[in-house]
């Protein structure tokens, strides 16, 4: 191996040198590699990354097999492991609820497929609200001007 080096008469007695082992990512081999898992990576989740379309929307919203709303809170630490409650509003008023421990994933589970739910209808509406937008923006035409009238202008004095 021979060691390169560079210097820079305007840099004065600055120098660069590149004295020191090569690495074998820069083969031939391993760059062709690195390039085929970029490929396939950009069509892989490049086709993932495409927008979803309302009916995509509805299907993932009806996947969604538990929903409940509020947070779980650890209460307090006991002998046997720590007390949960659930808090939530209904009717306008804040709810709590004791939770007891061997439910607290399945209700952890639930206020995740709430707050997902309430993701996919927002991204519903947004996709309709385009929709929306587009068909009537396709449907409204330019305002053509009135036709040309046989009547004489009249010039209205400046006075």
């Amino acid at each position: 191996m021979s060691a390169h080096v560079l210097s820079s008469r305007d840099e004065g007695d600055r120098k660069w040198s590149w004295n020191g082992r090569k690495t074998k990512f820069f083969s031939r081999e391993y760059f062709c590699a690195f390039c085929c898992l970029v490929y396939v990576y950009g069509i892989y989740y490049g086709a993932m990354s495409t927008k979803p379309t309302a009916e995509s929307v509805l299907q993932d919203i009806a996947q969604i097999q538990r929903m409940d709303r509020g947070t779980v809170s650890v209460i307090r630490h006991g002998p046997q492991g720590a007390y949960y409650n659930h808090q939530c509003y209904e009717n306008g008023r804040n709810v709590s609820r004791y939770v007891p421990g061997e439910q607290v994933d399945n209700l952890k589970e639930a206020i995740e497929g709430y707050r997902r739910f309430q993701q996919l209808v927002e991204q519903y509406v947004e996709l309709m609200v385009e929709k929306t937008r587009a068909e009537r923006q396709a449907g409204s035409k330019k305002k053509t001007p009135p036709p040309n009238s046989s009547w004489p202008k009249t010039r209205r004095s400046s006075s």
